[in-house]
C-alpha cells in the first residue's frame, strides 16, 4: 500500500541487502517513522513492544529474525535458542508459531554454510505469500461488499462496514485481511463507509486503521467500542469485517478483546459478520477456542495510562485511573462459531465450522483432530 504516494510494504530488506526495515507502529498517527532490524534481539523487540504487531506480520518479522540469527551463528544450537526466544514473544497468534516452523525446517534440512541464503529465502517467500493471500482475501470478500450494496435502497449510499482493532496492511504483509475487501471495494468505485471502534486499551483501530483508511482516502468515522451495538440497532451498519489471531479447527476465532461482544450484537440485529483470515492463522491442532487458545494478558499501564497529543502538539502519557486501583489487560477473546456468518480465506469464503473450512482445505482432512 501506499503512504504519501510512496509503496510500503510492512516489513523489508533493507538496501544494504540484509537488514530488515519496519515501520514503528507504536509512534502512528502521530508520526510515521521506520527502523531497522539487524539482530534477533531487535526482532524480538519490536515484537514484544509491538513495534511491530497483527498475526500475519508478527509471523514475517520472526521468520527474519531467524534469518538475522543465521547471519551471526547457523549453527543448529544457536537457531534453535533464537526460535524459543522469538516464540515467547506473543502467545496467542499463532501465525507466529507457523512462520517459525517453516524457517526452522528449511534450515535444519540444509548445512550450516547454505543457512543464511536460504533463511532470507523462505522468509521472502513467506511474505511474499501473505501479501498474495490477502490479496485474495480482499477479492472474495468484495462479492461480500458487492451483495451488500446490491441491498440498499440506495445504490448511491455507502455501504457500512463496522471493523475491530487494526487487520489492514499495517497487520500483515501488504494489502490486510478484514480491510483488503475495503481497500479493493473502494478501488473498485463501490461508496463504502467503515465505523472503526477505537479498540481500547491500545487503540489500534483509532490509530492504525483509521489512519491507514485515511492515507487510502477511504471514508470512515471512529467510534467508542460501546457504540457499535447502537449503531446495528438503528440500521447503521450493513456488515461487519474482523480479522483473527487464531482460528481453531472448528471455525472458533480469536481476536482483539471486545470482537466477541460485536458477534453478539450483530447476531442480535440480524447483520452479517464475518472474519477474514488467511491459511497461516487457523490452528488445525485445536477444535475449543474458549479451552485450548491462550489469551495473552499484558501489562496493566496500557489500561490506565493513554498518550496522546497535546494541543501544543507535543506527545503526553497520562494516568486515566485513581492512584491504587488495580486493572486487568485481557489482550483477546473468542467468539465462539455460532457467531460467525461465514469466514473469508484466500481460497474463498465458507462456513465457520469443521466441514466449511475442509471444504476449501481438502489437505488437512486426514489431520484434523476430531472432537471426542
Amino acid at each position: 500500500m501506499k503512504v504519501d504516494g510512496v509503496r510500503y510494504r510492512s516489513v523489508w530488506v533493507a538496501d544494504d541487502g540484509w537488514s530488515i526495515g519496519i515501520i514503528d507502529q507504536t509512534k502512528l498517527p502521530h508520526s510515521f517513522a521506520t527502523l531497522k532490524l539487524t539482530t534477533v534481539a531487535d526482532a524480538t523487540r519490536a515484537i514484544v513492544t509491538m513495534q511491530v504487531r497483527g498475526a500475519p506480520l508478527i509471523g514475517a518479522v520472526a521468520a527474519y529474525g531467524l534469518c538475522l540469527q543465521a547471519r551471526t551463528d547457523a549453527s543448529d544450537e544457536a537457531l534453535k535458542t533464537a526460535y524459543s526466544t522469538l516464540f515467547a514473544t506473543r502467545p496467542t497468534a499463532v501465525n507466529l508459531k507457523w512462520a517459525l516452523d517453516s524457517v526452522m525446517a528449511a534450515l535444519l534440512a540444509v548445512g550450516v554454510q547454505a543457512r543464511v541464503a536460504t533463511a532470507y529465502a523462505k522468509a521472502a517467500a513467506l511474505a511474499d505469500d501473505d501479501a498474495e493471500t490477502c490479496r485474495s482475501i480482499g477479492e472474495h470478500g468484495l462479492d461480500l461488499v458487492r451483495a451488500a450494496a446490491a441491498k440498499r435502497a440506495d445504490i448511491a449510499a455507502p455501504v457500512n462496514i463496522l471493523t475491530h482493532c487494526n487487520a489492514g496492511w499495517l497487520a500483515t504483509v501488504d494489502w490486510g485481511t478484514a480491510l483488503a475487501p475495503i481497500y479493493l471495494a473502494h478501488d473498485a468505485g463501490l461508496p463504502i463507509h467503515v465505523w472503526v471502534d477505537e479498540t481500547r486499551p491500545r487503540n489500534q483501530g483509532a490509530s492504525l486503521t483509521a489512519w491507514e483508511l485515511g492515507k487510502h482516502g477511504v471514508r470512515h468515522t471512529v467510534i467508542a467500542d460501546n457504540a457499535g451495538g447502537h449503531l446495528m440497532q438503528h440500521g447503521l451498519v450493513d456488515l461487519c469485517i474482523v480479522g483473527t489471531d487464531r482460528t481453531t479447527a472448528r471455525g472458533d476465532v480469536c481476536n482483539k478483546i471486545g470482537t466477541y461482544l460485536k458477534a453478539l450484537a450483530a447476531r442480535d440485529n440480524g447483520i452479517p459478520f464475518y472474519v477474514a483470515l488467511p491459511h497461516s492463522t487457523i490452528d488445525w491442532t485445536i477444535e475449543d477456542g474458549l479451552a485450548d487458545i491462550p489469551i495473552e494478558q499484558r501489562t496493566a499501564t496500557e489500561v490506565t495510562e493513554i498518550t496522546g497529543r497535546t494541543a501544543t502538539g507535543q506527545l503526553a502519557t497520562v494516568t486515566i485511573t485513581p492512584p491504587g486501583s488495580p486493572a486487568a489487560n485481557y489482550a483477546f477473546d473468542v467468539t465462539p462459531a455460532r457467531y460467525v456468518t461465514a469466514l473469508i480465506t484466500e481460497r474463498g469464503v465458507c462456513a465457520a465450522s469443521r466441514e466449511g473450512l475442509l471444504t476449501l482445505y481438502p489437505e488437512r482432512r486426514a489431520g484434523v483432530r476430531r472432537a471426542g
